[in-house]
């Protein structure tokens, strides 16, 4: 069997522990090279074959996304962060997941799935079907079924903050919980009632009513600032502001 070879770049002694224990769990990976910081994973680089990268993004000197950046022809990355707010970027630049830390085992097998086998999984499997419950009673017991972890879930569309574009999977977070699903994030906009969602970039929908500010580059919800994209900013400022005369 062929075993993926595998580079991990973090300057947390631990995170890199961790990564190394997970790895050596794997029968189909192979740790070759263990480097605290992007020079190190640069020199690596140029001796060794890597298949595989877990890259941490926050790094003194040279962060995982600029050392990324810099490579002609990078392998596969998965980004490990303790910051979810990177995830977008990460993306941007073709990496195969982020790993948001503390990783767990289950976790961090998931996003080693999508390196072993994408292809067959991008084939045989479509996007779920979207269930919406009618909105005839009011919004507030409209909801919608997410398929997710095997398992159909029911989301109340009141409850959602915001829905984030993660390639052909969408994150939807609640207040309480979040829903990772394979889906189009352009597939589920045209299911929203759109007096109540409103897509601000190419990665994000937001719930209007849960918009706690905005300025003309970023909503904020909750702790979360969601950046808006500039091919949507003029339609989502009017909205904004139109809404801001509305309630005053």
């Amino acid at each position: 069997m062929n075993k993926l070879r595998c580079m991990i770049v973090d300057d947390e002694p631990l995170a890199l522990d961790v990564l190394e224990t997970f790895i050596q769990r794997l029968d189909n990976l192979e740790l070759v090279c263990r480097c605290n910081n992007a020079v190190e994973a640069y020199n690596c680089l140029q001796t060794e074959h890597i298949d595989l990268l877990f890259l941490d993004i926050q790094m003194p000197k040279l962060t995982g996304i600029d050392f990324l950046k810099s490579l002609a022809s990078p392998p596969k990355v998965i980004f490990t962060t303790a910051y979810r707010d990177y995830a977008v970027e990460g993306f941007e630049l073709n990496a195969v997941d982020y790993l948001l830390k503390p990783i767990a085992f289950d976790r961090f097998l998931k996003a080693v799935s999508k390196v072993t086998a994408p292809e067959p999984q991008a084939i045989q499997a479509a996007p779920a079907p979207v269930q919406i419950a009618p909105t005839v009673q009011g919004y507030q017991e409209a909801f919608i079924y997410l398929k997710a972890d095997k398992k159909m879930v029911k989301v109340m569309l009141s409850d959602i903050l915001f829905i984030e574009s993660l390639k052909d999977y969408i994150r939807v977070k609640t207040e309480t919980k979040e829903i990772i699903s394979y889906q189009k994030i352009s597939f589920l906009e045209e299911k929203l009632p759109t007096d109540k969602f409103l897509r601000i970039h190419r990665s994000f929908i937001v719930a209007l009513d849960k918009i706690q500010a905005f300025s003309a580059s970023a909503v904020d919800i909750g702790q979360t600032e969601i950046p808006i994209g500039r091919f949507y900013k003029n339609e989502v400022l009017q909205v904004l502001n139109q809404n801001n005369l509305l309630e005053s």
